[in-house]
């Protein structure tokens, strides 16, 4: 590691020589390393993995963005066939081994008013959010949302995919890949998990004891089952364990980005261009052969702000999320003529579905004191000495399990008094799409073991320091949807003209005044809180199970609405906007993800969803990721696909193996014990010793 360690004691001069030859920008990373060798082999693998941008600008196939889908993919295809060349432009930074990405206690900062891992997307005023303007983030960096995410597992039912109507998405098809992508290490012999794949799935470490007493009283006042599993793709109505992409072992976050492209850190054909935003696709005769970019200024605020232009000769993957796919496909010509016409873009297709058909879950967080001895997650939150320990052992032995602030649920389906309480507004809806549907549920109650702020009121800096409990109601398939388009601002200069739809639908509040009301008994039978409305207040007990249910006023009722109007807020969970549906019924995208009226171009992420999901989203995602790589595969070799399969999945020559993380690879290790074999090689040399 010396012809790493070097690099420490020089000038920043000589950190940005390095930084042109690595062709990542490390300069931070390098000045602030440790004498740590899984620090130093993360910036050597971030080194291998990285471009060499005085190098040709000729790839194979080209991605546009690199979240989660883009990282399945990627890595997939290079592990199939290594000489592909393949190129990922991606807006944010790298994520490799960044604590901000690979602890789960620090995922909360991903969200700071402050973060450049995320982008936050401001809608447009509301009227049913009582004229509010809500924010909505998503991931923006190399692995996009499965590295800020909070790690919940959660998987859709198999139906939902069914009800897609999309050639070769069929769930007979997709759980194959559900089974390949997951490494599940809650529970063994669980026939609808897997139990070799990249992504490790746990309980997260130990479980706080207020998740079990959530269970338990659940299960007794709310008159549910308890299922050690509800994600086997049917259960529902049922109270469960909440299990998190953690690998069970190290403690770490468990991403697309370090289990399917860092890994694959000694192919040099395999390139992560990060700070790069794309502008627009280039075509010739609706044919796409490139991408045009420019450093972005957030992660690159400093770089030169003029454009390039890398070609592809075999593909190109808008990549980019449900935000940043639209308006890629808008800047390059595609979309509705209305929209191109008011930003002066020349179109190329008209395609009106583009940005439309925007969808995500309906959150609420709803904090509540809890009792003083009460053990939550609070203090790890807030940033105290509890916090600097629990860092403190990760960096002395890379390995960490503390406990998670939410690990207890129900998939929630009201019983037929429930759905009285909730009148009139919500029967269409559950008799059109709930009624028949047993494995659907409305919403997802749960409780964090902390204070979760909600997006409008951020109050976590005034608060008392003390312990709390918020309680989280959404719902998995409202009606509303909205759109994302790119506009032209006042100042001349391109923003995002984006509209959440949240409420739209009179539907879609009555399950959250309900969710609130049915959440609130439940803590009542089991916290020290008071009221008899809606109005709560601080008490010395919780309320007897058998006491009657609190009786709501008019009063209350308009209360509640107004409160969950002005909080509800993003599940960040955007789909839809490139939807995966015919043309002639606003589709962008075919069951194959070609852009209709052009070739070469496809589109692999969230937004090719064309209904929403009931799952915390990233593990559609990955499986996005995985169908999609058969596509490719399917196009790129046909005849190495095996025809006997359903859904292509067996790719006979080469034979992909499973991919696993990077510490312990017998690759690391052969760069680790290469470098210190040769401790004054410099980059090149050590690239060489490896390809050799």
């Amino acid at each position: 590691m010396a012809c790493l360690r070097r690099f420490e004691r020089q000038p920043l001069k000589h950190y940005q020589s390095i930084s042109k030859q690595l062709g990542v920008f490390v300069i931070a990373q390098l000045a602030a390393a440790e004498n740590d060798d899984d620090k130093l082999l993360g910036l050597a693998l971030a080194a291998l993995g990285a471009n060499h941008r005085q190098k040709s600008q000729k790839f194979d196939i080209v991605f546009a963005g690199g979240g989660t889908t883009a990282c399945v993919v990627a890595g997939r295809l290079t592990t199939h066939d290594p000489s592909l060349r393949i190129l990922i432009l991606e807006a944010g930074q790298h994520s490799l081994n960044k604590p901000i990405h690979v602890q789960p206690s620090q995922s909360r900062l991903n969200l700071a008013p402050t973060s450049t891992t995320v982008t936050f997307n401001i809608g447009n005023p509301s009227p049913r959010l009582n004229d509010r303007a809500p924010v909505v983030a998503c991931g923006r960096c190399v692995g996009g949302g499965s590295c800020v995410n909070f790690m919940a597992y959660t998987r859709a039912p198999a139906s939902d995919y069914d009800d897609w109507g999309a050639n070769g998405w069929e769930s007979e098809n997709l759980i194959p890949l559900m089974k390949k992508l997951e490494a599940y290490e809650v529970r063994p012999d669980c026939p609808t998990h897997g139990y070799d794949g990249p992504i490790k799935v746990s309980s997260s470490g130990y479980n706080m004891g207020i998740s079990g007493e959530f269970i338990q009283v659940g299960t007794t006042y709310h008159k549910r089952r308890y299922a050690d599993d509800t994600d086997d793709l049917e259960t529902c109505n049922t109270y469960s364990p909440w299990p998190k992409y953690i690998d069970g072992t190290t403690g770490r976050r468990s991403d697309a980005a370090h289990h399917y492209v860092y890994n694959q850190a000694h192919n040099p054909n395999l390139q992560v261009w990060d700070g790069k935003r794309v502008k627009r696709i280039i075509f010739e005769d609706n044919r796409a052969v490139g991408v045009e970019f420019t450093s972005d200024p957030v992660s690159c605020p400093d770089a030169d702000q003029s454009s390039s232009i890398v070609r592809a000769s075999k593909l190109v993957i808008i990549s980019a999320g449900a935000f940043g796919s639209p308006t890629i496909l808008e800047r390059s010509g595609i979309g509705a003529e209305a929209i191109l016409k008011r930003c002066g873009i020349e179109q190329l297709v008209d395609l009106p579905g583009v940005g439309e058909n925007y969808q995500d879950h309906n959150l609420v967080l709803v904090p509540y004191l809890a009792a003083d001895e009460a053990v939550t997650m609070d203090a790890i939150w807030r940033g105290e000495s509890i916090l600097q320990e629990n860092l403190a052992q990760w960096n002395s032995s890379a390995k960490l399990l503390i406990p998670q602030s939410l690990n207890s649920k129900i998939k929630w389906r009201p019983n037929d008094e429930e759905l009285r309480a909730m009148g009139s507004a919500f029967q269409p809806r559950w008799k059109e799409f709930f009624q028949d549907r047993p494995d659907k549920a409305v919403a997802i109650f749960a409780p964090f073991v902390r204070y979760a702020p909600p997006l409008s009121r951020p109050l976590s800096n005034i608060l008392p320091p003390r312990s709390y409990i918020t309680v989280t109601y959404y719902t998995l398939y409202p009606v509303s949807v909205g759109s994302v388009h790119i506009k032209v601002t006042e100042n001349g200069k391109e923003g995002v003209d984006f509209t959440t739809g949240f409420l739209d639908d009179p539907s879609d509040i009555v399950p959250l005044n309900f969710g609130y009301k049915k959440t609130r008994e439940i803590l009542d039978a089991w916290l020290p809180i008071e009221g008899s409305a809606a109005a709560c207040g601080e008490a010395c007990g919780p309320v007897d199970l058998n006491a009657p249910d609190i009786v709501y006023t008019a009063e209350d009722d308009e209360a509640i609405n107004r409160f969950n109007r002005d909080i509800v807020q993003t599940a960040w969970h955007s789909l839809g906007t490139c939807a995966m549906k015919p043309e002639a019924d606003n589709g962008v995208v075919d069951a194959r993800l070609n852009v209709y009226g052009v070739s070469n171009l496809k589109v692999a992420d969230m937004s090719i969803s064309p209904l929403n999901v009931g799952t915390n989203t990233y593990s559609t995602a990955l499986l996005i990721g995985e169908r999609a790589t058969i596509i490719i595969a399917e196009d790129l070799y046909p005849v190495t696909v095996n025809s006997r399969s359903k859904c292509g999945d067996r790719i006979t020559a080469p034979q992909s193996p499973v991919i696993r993380g990077t510490v312990n690879s017998p690759i690391s290790q052969n760069l680790t014990a290469t470098i210190r074999r040769n401790p004054t090689m410099d980059f090149n040399e050590l690239q060489h010793e490896l390809r050799a």
